[in-house]
C-alpha cells in the first residue's frame, strides 16, 4: 500500500511537472505600412530548436516546454527583424498582432558589385574575395565584413572563397578550376538571388557537408519570391556608371503554376579605374508547377554575359606618374577607349529541380547543366619590343639603377616620355605590323585565352525530422566537366598572318598543324581537360531543452585528365593525347556541440577535419603544353575548430569567436621569368608541401539605444602565416639553365623555401569597425561606419627564399655578400599600411496606393584616402646579386606590385515595386 501510494504520488508530481512545462507562445504577423497578412514568416525562439512559420492568414503558434527568459525573432525577407523578449514559465503566451516593416536596406547588397564583378588582378596574381558567401546573414559582424571591410579586401578569418559553398536550388556552383564559386554566372539578378540560407563556418547545413567559410543556398523558385512587379535604376562611379532591372513574379495561380523573368544591363564607358570598360547582360526565367502541397517541379534558365576591361597591379613608382586610378592595359585608338585585356563570361545555366516536403521529410533534387565560355584578351609580342607602356626598360628607375652608375638624364627623359605616352599605342603596332619587311606576319598580335565549359550536375539532398529533437540529412552530388582550352587569334592588328612558334626556343607550337595562323585561328596551345567528382554527406543532428549538436561526415572520388590536342615540338613525348588518369579518394568529418546557459546566453564549439583534393589549377604543371604533374601530388588536410558565445538579449545581441585552422599539404603553382642563380627563363613553379596556419578571434555586438538609433562594434583580430618551410620545383625551359641540374621531365629541385612565419597575403588581418544608424518612423534611415583595418601584407615570391638564391649565376658559387643581415633586409616581408575608412549610407521609402517607391544612397571612402587592397613580389630578381643592384637606390625597377582601393566612390538606387 505505501509503494502504491509513493507510486501515485509520483506520477502526480510528473503530471504536474509536465503541465507546468508545457506551454505555447502564438500571435499574428502584419505589414506595418500596408496592415495586410504576412504569410510564409519565421519565427524562431532563439537559441533552440523551437521554430515555426505563419499560415495564410499570418497566425502562428509554438509548442514548447522551456522554461526562462528568451528572444522571440520575427523575420521574413525584405523586412526588418522584430526581436521581442519572452518569459517562459508554464504559462501560454498570445502576443496578439506584430507589425513587420520593409526592410529598404537590402539594396546595401547592390553594393557587392565591386567585389563580386570586380576584377583587380592580373594573370599572375589571383585576388579572390568571399562577401558573395554573406549576403544571407544578419550577423553583424559578417555584414561589416561584407559591407564595409569588403572594399579592401578583407577575408573571413583570411579564408579563400574556395572554403565556402555556393548552391543554386541545392546543387552546388563551385568551378572545378579553383574551387571558387562564380558570381558572375548569375550578377545582375539580385532580385531573385535575395531568398537564401547561409550556415556561417563550421556550422551544420541542411543542404551540404560544405567548407569551413560558410555555405549559402539560394532558393529561387518563384513560389518563394515576392510576387508582383519591381523596376530599379543605379547610377554609380564603381565598377559600373549605370544600372537598369526589372523582375516580375506571378503568384502561385489556382491551378499551382507560378513564373519569375527578370533581366538587367549594367554598363560603364569607364569604371572608377582608367580604362575598364563594363558590359552586362542578365537574363533569369523561372516556371514552377505545384501539383499540391507537397511536391513541386521547377523549370529554371539563367543567361549572364559579362565583358570588362580589366586593371593591373603597379609599383610604386608608377603610381606617383600616373596617380591611382592609373591602368597601363588600355590605349585610345579612333579616338575610343580599346582595353587589351578584356575578360569575357557568358555561362548559361538550365535547372531542372523537385521538391518534396510532409512532416517528416523533405526532398531537394535537381539537374543542372551549365556551359559557355569564359575568355580572356592580351597583347601578343613577337621579336618586337614590349608593348607595356610600364615595361622596366621604359621606367626612370631602369636609369637610376644602371650597374655602371646612375643616368639621371636619361631617367628625366623616361619621365617626360612617361608623361607624354603613358598608355598603350594602338597606332604604333598597327605600324609595326605594316612593316614592309616582315612580309605580312605579325610582330604583334591580341589574342584571346579561352575555356569553353560543359559541366553536368546531378544533386539530392534529404532532410529528415525523425521527431521534434532528432533529424536526419543525406545528401548525394554527381558533377562532370569537358573543359576545351586554347588560345585564338582575335586580331591580327593589320599583319596578314601570325606564324606559331615559340620565340624563345624557335620551336613549333603544333608540328601536325599550319604554321600560319588568321583571325579565328587556334594557336600557341589547345589541350582538353576532364574531370568528374561523386560526393555525398551524412549528418545527424540532435536538439534538447539545454543543448543540442551534430555530427557530419562526408565522402568524395574525383578524376582528372588531360588530353592534349597539340604535339608540341618542345615535348613530343608528353604533349599530346592523354595523361594517365589522376584520382583522388577524399573524407571529411566536422560536429558541433552548443549549450545554453541560459535562454539568451549560450555557447557553441565546433570542430572539423577534412581532406580534399586539389584543384583542377594545381594538377598539372603545365596544362597548356605538356601532361606532366606536380611530383607527389597528395590531397589537401585542414583541421580547424572553433569556439563561439552568442548573447540574446531584447537590446544587445552579440557574437564573439575564437577560431583555430591549419591547412596541411597544399599545393600551389606559379608562372614568372626568373634571373635565378641556376639560370634565366620564363618558369613553372611547383610548391608543394606548403602548411598555412589561421587563428585569431571575432566579435560583433549590435545595441538597439531606442527605436530609433541601433550603434554597432565589430573587431578581428587575426594571425595567418605559413607554418612550414615547402619544397620548391621549377621547370625551366632546357636553353635556360644548368642541363646537369635537370632531371628526365624537364624539372629542377630547388629544395625548401624558408617563409615558415611569414605573412600570408590574406587581406588584413586586423579590422575594426563602429557604426550609428538612425531609423525615423516616416520611413527614413541615415547609418555611418568608421573602420581601422590593418596588417595586411604583400603576397612573397618563393623561389628568393630558397638556396638558389644565393648562388651566382657566373661563378655557381655563393654571392660573398650574401650574409644573413643583408639577405633579410633585402627579403623583408612588404607590410602595407594601415588605414581608416569612412562609409555613409541612406535611405527613404513612400508608400502610395499599394506601390512601393525607395531610394538608396552610399558613400564609401568618404575621406578618399589612398590604401592598398593587396600586392605581390616581382621574382624577376632571383638571385642576391641582382636584386641588391636593384635595391641600391631605394628605386627598384622590380620593386613589389600592389593593387589599390577606390577613392570616394559613390552608389545611387531608385526602385518601385508594386
Amino acid at each position: 500500500m505505501r509503494l502504491l501510494l509513493s507510486f501515485t504520488c509520483l506520477l502526480w508530481t510528473c503530471f504536474y511537472c509536465t503541465a507546468q512545462q508545457t506551454q505555447s507562445v502564438s500571435g499574428k504577423v502584419l505589414n506595418n505600412q500596408t496592415k495586410e497578412i504576412l504569410a510564409s514568416v519565421t519565427i524562431v525562439i532563439e537559441g533552440t530548436i523551437y521554430n515555426t512559420q505563419t499560415n495564410s492568414v499570418g497566425a502562428f503558434k509554438i509548442d514548447t516546454d522551456l522554461q526562462g527568459d528568451f528572444v522571440l525573432n520575427i523575420s521574413k525577407p525584405d523586412f526588418s527583424a522584430q526581436r521581442l523578449a519572452i518569459s517562459l514559465d508554464g504559462n501560454s503566451i498570445d502576443l496578439g498582432t506584430i507589425f513587420l516593416e520593409k526592410d529598404f536596406t537590402l539594396e546595401k547588397s547592390d553594393n557587392l558589385i565591386t567585389l563580386t564583378d570586380g576584377d583587380l588582378s592580373d594573370d599572375d596574381q589571383s585576388t579572390s574575395v568571399s562577401a558573395g558567401l554573406l549576403q544571407a546573414t544578419r550577423d553583424v559582424f559578417l555584414n561589416r565584413a561584407a559591407f564595409d571591410f569588403g572594399q579592401a579586401f578583407f577575408r573571413v578569418r583570411g579564408y579563400d572563397s574556395q572554403n565556402g559553398q555556393v548552391l543554386l536550388n541545392g546543387i552546388a556552383m563551385n568551378k572545378f578550376f579553383d574551387g571558387r564559386p562564380q558570381w558572375n554566372n548569375w550578377g545582375g539578378l539580385n532580385d531573385v538571388i535575395r531568398n537564401q540560407e547561409f550556415s556561417n563556418g563550421l556550422e551544420a547545413s541542411s543542404y551540404t557537408f560544405g567548407g569551413i567559410l560558410g555555405n549559402t543556398n539560394i532558393d529561387m523558385r518563384p513560389s518563394t519570391l515576392r510576387p508582383g512587379t519591381r523596376l530599379s535604376s543605379s547610377i554609380s562611379n564603381r565598377t559600373y556608371t549605370g544600372r537598369l532591372m526589372t523582375t516580375y513574379t506571378a503568384p502561385v495561380s489556382e491551378k499551382g503554376i507560378a513564373y519569375t523573368f527578370s533581366a538587367s544591363r549594367r554598363w560603364a564607358k569607364e569604371g572608377y579605374l582608367d580604362g575598364t570598360l563594363y558590359d552586362a547582360y542578365s537574363f533569369f526565367g523561372a516556371f514552377e508547377y505545384k501539383p499540391n502541397e507537397k511536391h513541386s517541379f521547377t523549370l529554371t534558365s539563367i543567361l549572364a554575359r559579362n565583358r570588362r576591361g580589366r586593371s593591373s597591379a603597379i609599383t610604386e613608382e608608377v603610381l606617383e606618374l600616373g596617380g591611382r586610378k592609373y591602368n597601363p592595359y588600355w590605349g585610345e585608338q579612333n579616338g575610343k577607349i580599346r582595353n587589351a585585356r578584356e575578360r569575357e563570361i557568358f555561362e548559361p545555366i538550365f535547372m531542372f529541380n523537385h521538391y518534396f516536403k510532409n512532416k517528416s521529410l523533405k526532398l531537394t533534387s535537381g539537374i543542372s547543366y551549365q556551359f559557355g565560355t569564359n575568355s580572356r584578351s592580351r597583347l601578343g609580342y613577337f621579336n618586337a619590343p614590349n608593348p607595356d607602356p610600364t615595361y622596366y626598360r621604359y621606367l626612370p628607375s631602369f636609369y637610376i639603377n644602371n650597374p655602371v652608375g646612375a643616368d639621371f638624364t636619361n631617367a628625366a627623359l623616361a619621365r617626360e616620355g612617361f608623361g607624354e605616352n603613358p598608355q598603350i599605342n594602338w597606332n604604333n603596332l598597327y605600324t609595326s605590323n605594316s612593316n614592309i619587311q616582315n612580309g605580312g606576319k605579325a610582330s604583334y598580335i591580341l589574342n584571346d585565352d579561352t575555356t569553353n565549359d560543359s559541366q553536368l550536375s546531378i544533386s539530392s539532398i534529404a532532410n529528415i525530422n525523425i521527431n521534434a529533437k532528432f533529424n536526419l540529412d543525406f545528401g548525394i552530388n554527381y558533377r562532370s566537366i569537358a573543359s576545351e582550352n586554347y588560345a585564338q587569334v582575335n586580331d591580327l592588328l593589320g599583319a596578314d598572318f601570325h606564324e606559331d612558334i615559340d620565340p624563345f626556343s624557335d620551336t613549333q607550337n603544333d608540328i601536325n598543324g599550319n604554321l600560319n595562323k588568321t583571325v579565328g585561328d587556334i594557336f600557341n596551345y589547345h589541350y582538353d581537360i576532364k574531370a568528374s567528382r561523386f560526393s555525398s554527406f551524412g549528418q545527424f543532428r540532435a536538439a534538447f531543452n539545454k543543448w543540442d549538436g551534430f555530427i557530419a561526415i562526408s565522402a568524395s572520388n574525383t578524376n582528372y585528365q588531360r588530353i592534349g590536342l597539340f604535339q608540341n615540338e618542345r615535348f613530343l613525348e608528353t604533349s599530346f593525347g592523354e595523361s594517365e588518369q589522376i584520382k583522388f579518394s577524399d573524407y571529411g568529418f566536422k560536429t558541433g556541440f552548443a549549450y545554453k546557459l541560459t535562454g539568451r546566453h549560450w555557447i557553441k564549439v565546433n570542430s572539423a577535419y577534412i581532406s580534399r583534393p586539389p584543384t583542377l589549377q594545381n594538377v598539372f604543371i603545365n596544362p597548356r603544353e605538356n601532361n606532366e604533374l606536380v611530383s607527389n601530388l597528395q590531397s589537401e588536410q585542414i583541421s580547424s575548430a572553433d569556439i563561439n558565445y552568442f548573447i540574446r538579449l531584447p537590446d544587445l545581441t552579440g557574437r564573439l569567436t575564437g577560431f583555430y585552422t591549419r591547412f596541411q599539404n597544399t599545393t600551389d603553382i606559379n608562372f614568372f621569368f626568373v634571373d635565378a642563380g641556376l639560370g634565366s627563363d620564363f618558369v613553372q613553379e611547383a610548391i608543394t608541401d606548403l602548411d598555412k596556419l589561421h587563428m585569431g578571434i571575432e566579435m560583433g555586438l549590435e545595441y538597439q539605444a531606442s527605436s530609433s538609433v541601433k550603434l554597432s562594434a565589430v573587431a578581428n583580430i587575426g594571425k595567418y602565416v605559413y607554418a612550414s618551410d615547402p619544397n620548391v620545383t621549377i621547370n625551366f625551359d632546357t636553353a635556360g639553365a644548368e642541363e646537369d641540374l635537370i632531371d628526365p621531365e624537364g624539372n629542377i629541385d630547388l629544395g625548401v623555401a624558408k617563409i615558415k612565419d611569414l605573412k600570408l597575403a590574406q587581406g588584413p588581418q586586423q579590422a575594426f569597425a563602429l557604426g550609428i544608424e538612425y531609423r525615423d518612423p516616416k520611413y527614413w534611415w541615415v547609418g555611418a561606419t568608421t573602420n581601422y583595418l590593418a596588417n595586411n601584407y604583400a603576397n612573397i615570391s618563393t623561389i628568393t627564399r630558397t638556396q638558389s638564391f644565393f648562388l651566382d649565376p657566373e661563378t655557381g658559387k655563393t654571392f660573398p655578400d650574401a650574409t644573413s643581415e643583408n639577405v633579410e633586409n633585402l627579403l623583408r616581408q612588404s607590410k602595407l599600411d594601415d588605414f581608416y575608412l569612412l562609409n555613409l549610407v541612406g535611405g527613404k521609402s513612400w508608400l502610395k496606393n499599394g506601390t512601393y517607391i525607395s531610394i538608396f544612397a552610399s558613400i564609401n571612402n568618404a575621406f578618399d584616402t589612398v590604401f592598398r587592397t593587396g600586392g605581390y613580389e616581382q621574382s624577376r630578381n632571383g638571385n642576391f646579386g641582382q636584386l641588391q643592384q636593384d635595391n641600391l637606390r631605394n628605386d627598384p625597377s622590380f620593386a613589389p606590385k600592389y593593387w589599390y582601393g577606390f577613392g570616394r566612390t559613390y552608389f545611387l538606387n531608385f526602385a518601385i515595386s508594386f
